[in-house]
């Protein structure tokens, strides 16, 4: 019998493959679906995607319920530096007197992060977010907590439906840094133990907010 290596006989077995002309055995899977279709709103598939993940979800019909909500999670948690740079969010805040920074003063200690995001992407529960806002790189990254605020007409089912709404947005001027979040930070590479929290935010908050106002 032939002595031959494993590398050698793989080598065989793929001349041989390559000799052999065989039809395709799936002609039609690129033009196929990827994913199965979704009939639920994109709202309770965008909310059941981001719990899967570890994120937390909260809808809001209004200011006065958005309001409530984050005040009871700064009550549970005990949140006091709260850092929010969005104008349009600074008014809503002030408008029902809940305390935050406005400034990056004393940023080294910031326990939670507000910003505003590009889209929400339903079919994996991310967010869409970029640089051009003035919330910047900085604070959803930083703090431990990450709170965003979206409307509804910001929620999409695919990432390419995010970026429709970023180029309807900001045309050929796209933004410098565009990134999708999906759940907390996280890493397995340490003895392969999943840990949330180790490159950025240990929680991901989602408002779902229909009217600030």
């Amino acid at each position: 019998m032939e002595n031959i290596t494993t590398k050698e006989f793989m080598l065989k077995k793929i001349r041989k493959a390559l000799l052999e002309r065989r039809d395709n055995p799936y002609p039609n899977l690129e033009e196929g679906n990827l994913y199965l279709p979704n009939e639920d709103p994109l709202e309770i598939l965008f909310a059941e995607q981001l719990t899967a993940v570890s994120g937390n979800f909260i809808f809001c019909e209004n200011g006065i319920d958005f309001i409530e909500n984050i005040l009871s999670l700064a009550d549970r948690f005990r949140w006091r530096k709260i850092y929010c740079w969005e104008p349009a969010l600074q008014e809503a805040l002030r408008h029902y007197e809940f305390p935050f920074y406005q400034t990056d003063k004393d940023f080294e200690q910031a326990e939670v992060g507000i910003t505003l995001c590009e889209a929400l992407i339903a079919r994996n529960g991310s967010v869409l977010l970029s640089n051009a806002n003035a919330a910047g790189r900085r604070l959803s990254i930083f703090p431990h907590n990450h709170i965003v605020v979206a409307h509804s007409s910001q929620v999409v089912l695919d990432l390419k439906d995010g970026f429709k709404l970023l180029k309807e947005k900001y045309g050929a001027e796209l933004p410098s840094m565009i990134s999708t979040v999906t759940g907390p930070s996280r890493t397995a590479d340490i003895e392969k133990t999943l840990v949330l929290g180790a490159h950025g935010p240990k929680e991901l908050f989602v408002f779902l907010v229909d009217d600030l106002y």
